[in-house]
């Protein structure tokens, strides 16, 4: 007897990031709370948090980093993630995310007495570097 697997598409403004038709499980963030995914899941559709979404394919598990987004579970176990940015993790350049992470806070800390600054985007940025840096080092092989 045969499991029932999902459809799992995860794409960005810049690209499909993964597709793949037999994959076991979804674990993602979602704003309401954590979501685990699997074959015969209702229908629904969520916001996600900046974070983390795991996959399980057969015997192997793999993770993505992802910066908020948009989770569609649709029938017939069809899984869609609209991400604004999204990184496989074992791809992820954790010096870069690093260097990256450093200078907004460089910059937050620069702007932080003015007042016509969005610090809100500095913010959002630095949170988006930090969770690259924390999902590349927890998977990388």
């Amino acid at each position: 007897m045969s499991q029932k697997k999902l459809q799992l598409k995860i794409i960005t403004p810049d690209s499909i990031i993964y597709e793949g038709d037999d994959v076991s499980y979804v674990n993602v963030m979602t704003t309401a709370g954590e979501l685990t995914i699997l074959a015969d899941h209702i229908p629904l559709i969520s916001t996600i948090k900046t974070g983390q979404i795991k996959v399980g394919k057969g015997d192997d598990v793999f993770a993505l980093a992802v910066s908020s987004g948009i989770l569609e579970v649709q029938k017939a176990g069809k899984v869609v993630i609209l991400a604004e940015r999204s990184e496989m993790a074992h791809l992820i350049d954790i010096q870069r995310a690093d260097d990256a992470y450093n200078r907004a806070a460089k910059i937050r800390e620069q702007i932080k007495d003015e007042e016509d600054v969005d610090d809100a985007k500095v913010k959002a940025l630095m949170e988006k570097e930090l969770n690259r840096i924390k999902v590349g080092n927890k998977w990388k092989k």
